[in-house]
């Protein structure tokens, strides 16, 4: 991919880039719709990944090229909103910009391998990359956390979803053979090692992800308003977050929520918890273990917090059925993209056959499948 990319950018630039970076994708493994509730989350870096070629400029001018996308230019001093892909390209600069650093004009080539919509973090592996070329282009002394961050704030500050911290940390601290369980709090980090016997499988339901406008926003108003009534209930006074709640709490819930605001609080709360279960179930190779919990918060995804759709479900349902096959959720915010199976290295393409096979006779049409491998961050 890199040289396929650095001829993409002689070709259309004239010229040889100066440098190159990648930041991957990511897979949550369990911890969803937590990280804007200040809860836990444990995904890891994926083995697929974005990669932007650059060269700086000496006009101040931003061109970025990217295949399947028309060609965007804009003023690095003067990032403003479009509505389309180059507005991931144009956060990170507006991000730089407000830490008081002024990123230069730059040529940039960008390629990814990362399913776009697909709930595996294509845009926060863009900012991320587009961050780190920056970075390097404009000599700025910032370390993995802070890329982590800009690209974050690009995201919340320019793009305009209001996503926790969970896939640019992840991008950007990645740990080959291990996940991150990121503390979305304190932003504490602690690597878990993922062993040898845990294969990860995605299958992508293809039903596409729209975030920027509608449920996800509506999620995040629905925690909110369950953490406002909670307090006006006495419940959780000194609560700053859903975060701050546990399962001790939850018959107090059920009497002082409205049905909905309780389900999303319910989800989150219980999410939380097998978050550290499954980080345990990693330490200590009980895969079985892990997998009854990716059950668990699929369930608690469909029911209580209603991002599942008849794709999604029925991925899991059939995953579920097959031997080597430990467990399976939707993976990332929901409402379409990929689903996540725990399986046993050995049996990874044969679930993934079953699993598309079935998908194509109910849905005929035969869904895209990835074995990943967890992977380093930035670089």
């Amino acid at each position: 991919m890199l040289d396929a990319l650095r001829d993409r950018f002689r070709a259309y630039f004239g010229r040889e880039p100066e440098l190159a970076v990648r930041a991957p994708g990511r897979v949550n493994l369990i911890g969803e719709h937590t990280d804007y509730c200040e809860g836990l989350v444990l995904p890891c870096a994926i083995d697929r990944a974005t990669w932007v070629a650059a060269a700086r400029r000496d006009d101040g001018r931003v061109c970025a090229v990217s295949e399947g996308y028309a060609p965007a230019e804009f003023a690095a001093a003067a990032p403003a909103r479009r509505g389309d892909w180059v507005d991931y390209v144009q956060g990170p600069f507006f991000a730089l910009r407000e830490r008081g650093l002024a990123p230069p004009g730059v040529d940039l080539a960008i390629a990814s391998d990362v399913p776009p919509e697909a709930g595996l973090s294509s845009s926060a592996a863009l900012e991320v990359a587009v961050a780190a070329a920056l970075r390097e282009a404009g000599g700025f002394a910032l370390s993995a956390r802070e890329l982590a961050e800009i690209a974050h704030r690009a995201e919340n500050g320019f793009v305009g979803v209001q996503c926790g911290i969970m896939d640019q940390y992840a991008s950007a601290l990645g740990r080959r053979g291990h996940a991150l369980r990121i503390d979305c709090r304190s932003l504490e980090v602690e690597a878990i090692p993922i062993g040898a016997s845990v294969g990860l499988l995605l299958v992508h339901s293809g039903v596409r992800r729209q975030l920027a406008a509608g449920a996800y926003g509506e999620r995040v108003a629905e925690c909110r308003a369950a953490l406002e009534q909670a307090r006006a209930a006495g419940v959780a006074p000194g609560a700053r977050a859903l975060r701050d709640l546990s399962p001790a709490d939850l018959p107090a819930l059920a009497r002082a929520l409205e049905p909905v605001p309780l389900r999303r609080a319910r989800h989150v709360i219980t999410e939380n918890a097998r978050v550290d279960a499954f980080a345990a179930s990693l330490r200590r190779g009980d895969l079985g273990a892990a997998g009854a919990l990716l059950r668990e918060a699929m369930a608690s995804l469909r029911d209580d917090f209603a991002v599942s759709t008849p794709e999604l479900d029925f991925l899991c349902e059939v995953g579920d059925a097959q031997p080597g096959c430990f467990g399976s959720r939707l993976t990332g915010a929901g409402f379409g993209g990929c689903t996540l199976h725990l399986v046993a290295p050995a049996a990874a393409d044969r679930v993934a056959a079953a699993i598309a096979e079935a998908f194509a006779a109910r849905f005929s049409r035969r869904p895209p499948t990835w074995r990943v491998e967890s992977g380093d961050g930035v670089n």
